[in-house]
């Protein structure tokens, strides 16, 4: 809605403080009139937030573009309608509801219960903050119809989110379309004809005990084991939560799988919805980890991981004495790739990759029950609309387009399916047969059986089971990364992130690069270009530029789904000569590149 008269404006903002029960946004948005503020309240009455297959995220704030508890009221009960239209004849659909720490996100969680119980459906409140993997678990543990996270996970600490998750045949799996064009015409429904309060609300609600979280935590737990007499080879860890809600989950299934309990960066451990330590909550940006890097120095950390606030991603830092921290944060590609290798050795040996996989000398052996897969197929696939978990499929590895071509060189060499999906889990974790799927942003799915998302806590478990493996026999993970280079190939990849004030200036940059495509980049000549707006044989339509460079290099250019940022994803390999010879030829290809980018998109 465009609004050309202040008066309406003004009146549709007074509209909106006669429904909203929050006190905070109320007071702000009556300050806004007060001063005359038109320009401000437009930004907050020119349309409203929208409801995709990420949910809802934004700025807690008040008015329809913003987080509040209006607009989480409307997407609740329009969710329930959803719902409800869904449900099998004579069924009651029902909804677990989890939140974490932030600001706000206890509140919208129990608004969501009471309106949704209200509405008919069968509501379930987790009892308390927790790691956003324990409600895609809970979906099937409790085997109900939908699933609500409110987390903003990484996001800056004003922010908070809505994400959906969908039971059933699917399997505890984010919301993709038709699902998330449907929800949205049921919350628009909502707010046009129903004001917020005269909303129905029950307190028939449930809370959940803590027979959930403790299922969670026993197959969290299997992941990976360390047997009592082993304990001694475990690498001491620095952990930081990054003042998120990881850490209680995470000590326990730590403590049930057999870990020492790792040094902690007190400072971050608690919850705290302020995120005072960081200028961003989110363990890529720069400077995240420099209490982390300190508390390793002190105690002589072998390792250090980190989940972000709602621990849905993983960090892992290695020590690195050319650095001026003495610790270096592994790239997303290089843990992926690892965890892969891992998963793909646990398969080779009889085993599923949630079965705890010890890499003993390049060999593992692992627990679970599986088989290897047949002749190895590589090519990729688009997503598909359902989980389909058919017990003959294919072990496959998954990663999404933007993520190291690494995973796909380990499943040719064990013979394994590999899929190459759109960004995000909702498709990852939709590839049948998934055995292990990562994309680069931190994000990792090793227990596919359990959850089907990304889970910082599993992935943690897993990266520590790995690394403590490998000290049995005196290996490192920095040894694992070049035994991983001389057998597959010597990967390496840069991102380039341009965060922008303005979003019309990544559609500038994406039209340029369609309308005016470069024949070089950092010297190097481009050999082609796939622009996947339309779609392609192997990928539904999305808005990313893929280039490919004369000397087999790729470059994948695309918008961020959840930040004000143009995204730019570089990886160079090489199989060929030494392993220093790869190191070097790959690094001087890398930097090239990034410059030309740089100056590209700049």
């Amino acid at each position: 809605m465009n609004f050309d008269d202040a008066t309406e404006l003004i009146g549709t903002a007074r509209a909106w403080i006669a429904q909203d029960p929050d006190p905070e946004t109320r007071a702000e948005l009556e300050a806004l009139i007060s001063a005359a503020d038109i320009d401000e309240l437009r930004s907050r009455f020119d349309g409203r937030l929208k409801f995709g297959t990420a949910g809802l995220r934004g700025e807690i704030a008040a008015g329809p573009t913003r987080m509040n508890r209006v607009v989480v009221a409307q997407a609740a009960v329009g969710l329930a309608a959803y719902l409800k239209a869904n449900a099998a004849p004579a069924t009651t659909p029902s909804v677990v509801i989890g939140f974490d720490g932030r600001k706000n996100s206890a509140v919208f969680a129990r608004d969501s219960a009471e309106l949704m119980a209200a509405a008919g459906i069968r509501a379930v409140l987790l009892p308390r903050m927790l790691p956003t993997p324990l409600v895609a678990f809970a979906v099937r543990h409790l085997d109900v119809s939908a699933g609500i996270m409110v987390t903003a996970s990484h996001n800056p600490p004003n922010d908070n989110g809505y994400k959906v998750y969908l039971g059933g045949v699917e399997e505890g799996a984010q919301i993709v379309s038709p699902a998330d064009t449907e929800i949205e015409a049921e919350i628009v429904r909502v707010a046009r004809q129903t004001p917020v309060d005269r909303l129905p609300r029950s307190s028939t609600y449930e809370v959940a005990d803590e027979g959930v979280i403790e299922a969670y935590i026993a197959q969290t737990a299997a992941v990976g084991r360390l047997p009592p007499t082993e304990i001694g080879a475990q690498p001491r860890v620095v952990y930081t939560a990054m003042h998120g809600v990881g850490w209680n989950t995470l000590s326990r299934v730590l403590g049930a799988a057999g870990f020492i309990e790792p040094d902690l960066v007190s400072a971050q451990i608690e919850p705290d919805a302020r995120f005072p330590t960081v200028s961003f909550p989110n363990p890529e940006e720069p400077g995240a980890l420099d209490l982390a890097f300190e508390t390793a120095r002190s105690v002589g950390a072998h390792l250090i991981i980190a989940n972000d606030p709602d621990a849905d991603r993983l960090a892992i830092a290695i020590p690195d004495t050319s650095t001026a921290d003495g610790y270096r944060r592994l790239t997303g590609n290089q843990v992926g790739m690892l965890l892969g290798w891992r998963a793909a050795e646990a398969v080779a040996q009889g085993g599923a990759a949630q079965g705890g996989a010890a890499v003993r000398g390049g060999a593992v052996a692992a627990s679970a029950s599986g088989a290897r897969g047949g002749s190895h197929d590589v090519g990729t696939a688009g997503t598909v609309s359902t989980v389909g978990r058919a017990s003959t499929a294919r072990p496959t590895l998954a990663c999404s387009v933007v993520s190291s071509p690494a995973l796909a060189a380990v499943a040719a060499d064990y013979g394994l399916g590999f899929r190459e999906t759109l960004t995000g889990f909702k498709w990852v974790s939709r590839v049948p047969g998934l055995v292990f799927g990562y994309e680069e942003a931190l994000g990792y799915l090793v227990n596919p059986n359990t959850v089907r998302d990304k889970d910082g806590i599993s992935a943690a478990v897993a990266f520590l089971s790995l690394a403590s493996d490998l000290a049995v026999d005196g290996f490192t993970i920095a040894d694992q990364l070049d035994r991983f280079s001389e057998r597959f190939g010597h990967f390496d990849s840069v991102q380039i992130s341009l965060r922008v004030s303005d979003l019309a200036r990544i559609d500038e940059v994406m039209a340029a690069l369609r309308n005016d495509p470069p024949k070089k980049i950092g010297g190097t000549p481009v050999a082609s270009i796939d622009d996947l707006k339309a779609g392609s044989a192997d990928l539904p339509p999305s808005d990313i530029l893929r280039i490919r460079t004369a000397n087999g290099s790729r470059i994948m250019v695309r918008p961020s789904g959840t930040e004000p940022k143009l995204k730019v994803y570089i990886d160079v390999s090489s199989a060929q000569g030494s392993l220093a010879k790869r190191k070097k030829s790959v690094a001087s290809r890398l930097a090239a590149l990034e410059a030309g980018m740089r100056e590209i998109v700049s």
